[in-house]
Formats: C-alpha cells, structure tokens, sequence
C-alpha cells in the first residue's frame, strides 16, 4: 500500500470494517459503533477505494465478505488489537508476582546507601524481582534515563534536561575522614584550617582531575590544598586514606557508615563546603508505569530512613 493511501487509513474506517466482518450487517455495525446508516456506508466506500476490492457483497439479510476482505481480516483485527493495547489504562503492577529487573543509575555512593536496602525491600515483597545497578553519573545517567537504558537515576543533578522528572530525597553534607594512627591527628578531635591545608588529601573523582568542590571552597578563600590521589568512588578513596598518612573529604553518611570499617576517625570539616541534594530522576514517559513508581517509593523510604 502507498503511503498516500495509508494516510487516508484511521482507525475509525478499520473499526467499521472489523465489525462488518464480524456481523455482516451493516445496521448492526452502526449500531454498535454509535454511527449513522449513511456514515457507514461512506467509511466502506472510503475502503474500497483504498484497497481496490468491492470488499463487502450485498446478499439478503446482510453482506458477505470478499477474499480479499477475508485476507484483511487477521491483519486488521491485529492493528487494533495494539491500538486498543495503546490506549488502555497501564497494567498494574504487583511486587510479588513480578519478574522485572529494575535498573537504577548511580555512582557507589547512592549503590552503597540505597542497593542493600532496597534488596532487603524487594526480598520481603516478593522473590521475583531484582536489581541492576549501573555506574553512572550525572549527564551520562541522564543519557540513560533518555535511551531507556536506566529505570531510575539517583544522585546530584543540579541541572535536569527537558523530560526529566525528579524526587528530592534528602540533603547531603560533608565529614573528613582520617586514621588514627596518623602523626597529625593523633589525639586531635579537631581538624583547624591551617591544618587541614597543610595535610596531604586524597580526593574522588571519576575523571581522574585532582580539584573539587573542597578545592573551590577554599580557592574562595584564597587557600590551596594538597591533593595527592584520585580515586575513581569513595571506599577506594577510604581504603587508600587508611593505608597512608592522608586525609580525605567526602558525604557525611558514606563517612558515617563506612570510616568506621577501614579504622578511621571522623571529623567536621574546618571550612563550609555547600551542601549537595540527592535526588531520584526518571524520564517523564515513565510516568505511568507503576512499577517505577512502587519502585520510587521505596527509594523514597530508604532515603527517609537514611536521613533519619
């Protein structure tokens, strides 16, 4: 069929010819589709010409279908059946039952926080579903979110493109970690800036830089650090702060959660660092599916028990 004849093709002229074939009664089909005698008489004209073929016979008691209105038929009740998939209300979505894979973007720190949570939550609603975290950040997880390579993205999203929705979950601010056993800090409950200056640091940083937002705090300042490291998530960067006479900045609830295990102090930073929102993003398209958004209110309620 051109393309010129399947511009003239609606809905409503496939309606009239799926009923005729079921009923072969053309004051039946009007009937059910709520038209008039001479509208239906009209939508199969419009259908003959559009398929070259007389389509329908008229024989007593009704019409009779042509083969070639009999080919049409299974292709015809098919597109409808899809129309009719297309506009009905969204299939809803029931935890227990469910086999889905939710893929939620973000980098350590949201999987750290939120992944062995939310795996405890899938676990008591039900034993089909599942996890997949992916690590990306910022313009790439909105990249994912736009290809439908990602459910759901977690993180600090200061600017968010056109499509985007997204859920303010909690404020974060920052702590600094250190050991113990560094010669500086032996005995100190706090870190002042001077000192804080003259410490080597090892900073997180994906693309690998040596400056962050701690290093634009104090430029502000007129002050300097010494970054010695940078390492690509945070329990690296914790890991590496305990094996070496160093210090490093980071979320206040990664230090809270994780210092403790690599045997390391926390401390309140000597300067103020702005704080950062954690939000949840997902594509707008999405609206609708409510597995998104029984999967939205639990990060809501890990959140609102992280911040608690």
């Amino acid at each position: 069929m051109s393309e010129m004849k399947l511009r003239r093709l609606d809905l409503t002229l496939l309606l009239v010819l799926d009923e005729a074939l079921r009923h072969r009664k053309l004051a039946e089909v009007a009937n059910r589709l709520g038209l008039s005698a001479p509208a239906v008489s009209h939508a199969l004209a419009r259908l003959r010409d559009i398929f070259d073929d007389p389509l329908f016979i008229r024989r007593p008691g009704g019409v009779e279908p042509t083969p070639r209105c009999l080919d049409l038929a299974p292709l015809v009740a098919s597109v409808l059946g899809l129309a009719r998939q297309a506009v009905a209300p969204p299939l809803p979505f029931d935890p227990a039952t469910s086999d889905r894979v939710f893929r939620i973007t973000g980098l350590d720190y949201e999987a750290s926080r939120f992944g062995p949570p939310l795996l405890a939550r899938f676990a008591a609603a039900g034993d089909g579903l599942r996890l997949s975290f992916r690590p990306h950040a910022r313009d790439a997880a909105m990249a994912a979110l736009a290809e439908g390579e990602a459910d759901l993205a977690l993180g600090f999203f200061p600017r968010r493109p056109a499509g985007i929705a997204t859920r303010r979950l909690y404020e974060e601010t920052y702590l600094v970690a250190g050991s113990p056993d560094h010669p500086r800090l032996r005995r100190r409950r706090q870190i002042d800036l001077p000192l804080y200056c003259a410490l080597d640091h090892v900073l997180v940083s994906l693309s690998g830089g040596l400056e962050g937002t701690v290093d634009a705090a104090l430029a502000r300042q007129g002050l300097r650090r010494r970054v010695v490291a940078a390492m690509p998530s945070f329990l690296p960067a914790l890991a590496a702060v305990a094996a070496s006479p160093t210090i490093v900045t980071m979320p206040r609830r990664v230090v809270e959660n994780y210092a403790p295990r690599f045997g390391l102090r926390a401390f309140a930073p000597p300067l103020p660092i702005r704080p950062f929102v954690l939000s949840a993003a997902w594509h707008e398209r999405q609206a609708v599916d409510a597995g998104l958004r029984w999967l939205v209110e639990q990060v809501a309620a890990v959140a609102a028990e992280v911040a608690g």
